[in-house]
């Protein structure tokens, strides 16, 4: 008896301890998750990917200064602990913390693996922000914000001062939907395929052809009327009517696939978003975060109050105890018709009369919201980030 009475001081320290590990558990998780909130709630733009256990915080993250704060308060409040964050970008990059996509179009997947769900696509010339590698492939943050992998073999890797000498460069871009470059003006050997969009470094002009640079050195020619200079491309961008609706158009036909953004293939909004880039601007990957963007113009199905260029939304309406759910996106084109992709890019009318009445997506109409000369956080233009020259 005499020992277990003796035993009991240190039990009681021990429990003491413990209850002082448990509350700065749950203090610290708290705080991890109310900056969660505030500054990553969309982890496919943000990683805090942050846990504390053992005394330890631990995880990775990209926003540097978000995790500065909460260190700070946890100091503040007297907690003690190991800092154990692996900081974005990483530091084993060694300052190869830019990249450029170097083909066509490069498939940007969930998780490091080709047999990954395709998350989305980035053109030739895009500049990419990489994060971190795992073997052969690279975490990277497209303009757009949208974090991804993307094999080493789809990009070149640079350092800040080797991108901004590839932007100091002179630059075209690639305009018809298809095309090639090739090592000779035979046209007898491909250097690569290329679709709309696509930029490269002109390097000299003869005649009928362009020599030019892709962003990883290699060099071919390509037919000069199928090239404009960047500056002639980017000052000829509007989001007009007839150019809204020839870009969508020329693109009918074009299969459904899930997590495309280019001719090659197009998801619901890769369908949007290639209409606006091709058009001069960057909007937000995906339904989801498209429908966040612009002016609410349409909640009711009066389709005469829109205009061509808006987008609008399908999915389920919020309920009391279920959220709103935006699970596809379409381009208005006018006369009661929209165009969007689902299978193939189509156009789809509202009209009962019309051979082409789409009452399944008429059911599942949420909202319009017009993004064409509003202005717009998640908005921008391609200018801004891609800066040749």
């Amino acid at each position: 008896m005499k020992k277990i009475l003796s035993a009991w001081p240190a039990l009681f320290v021990f429990y003491l301890a413990s209850c002082a590990i448990s509350d700065d558990n749950q203090t610290v998780n708290q705080l991890i998750e109310n900056y969660r909130s505030s500054t990553a709630p969309d982890k496919r733009i943000a990683l805090w990917n942050l846990s504390f256990e053992n005394d330890s915080l631990k995880g990775e993250t990209d926003r540097l200064t978000a995790l500065d704060k909460l260190i700070s308060e946890l100091k503040e409040q007297g907690i003690q602990f190991t800092d154990a964050v692996n900081r974005l970008p990483d530091s084993e990059l060694e300052g190869k913390t830019k990249a450029v996509v170097t083909i066509s179009v490069a498939n940007i997947r969930s998780q490091p693996k080709h047999s990954a769900e395709l998350a989305t696509q980035a053109l030739m010339g895009t500049p990419l922000t990489v994060l971190k590698g795992d073997g052969s492939w690279y975490m990277v943050q497209t303009p757009d914000q949208y974090i991804s992998w993307v094999d080493q073999a789809g990009i070149q890797l640079m350092t800040e001062a080797e991108l901004e000498k590839w932007h100091e460069a002179p630059k075209v871009v690639f305009t018809p939907l298809t095309g090639h470059v090739w090592t000779g003006k035979d046209q007898k050997e491909m250097v690569s395929d290329l679709v709309a969009g696509d930029i490269l470094t002109g390097l000299t002009s003869d005649g009928n052809w362009v020599k030019v640079q892709l962003p990883d050195g290699r060099e071919g020619w390509v037919e000069s009327a199928r090239l404009m200079q960047w500056e002639e491309w980017i000052s000829s961008r509007e989001t007009s009517v007839d150019n809204l609706i020839s870009t969508a158009k020329s693109m009918l036909g074009v299969p459904y696939l899930w997590g495309g953004t280019s001719i090659k293939g197009v998801d619901c909004s890769g369908f949007t978003k290639t209409i606006f880039y091709l058009n001069g601007q960057v909007i937000p990957r995906d339904a989801s975060q498209q429908i966040n963007e612009g002016e609410e113009v349409d909640t009711e199905k009066n389709w005469e109050n829109l205009q061509v260029g808006d987008l609008l939304f399908f999915g389920e309406k919020a309920t009391d105890d279920r959220k709103e759910r935006v699970v596809h996106v379409g381009m208005w084109i006018g006369n009661n018709e929209f165009i969007h992709s689902r299978g193939r890019v189509r156009i789809s009318s509202f009209d009962p009369a019309s051979p082409n009445y789409d009452e399944y997506e008429l059911n599942r109409y949420l909202r319009t919201k017009r993004i064409v000369n509003q202005k717009s956080d998640g908005v921008l233009s391609v200018s801004e980030i891609i800066q040749p020259n």
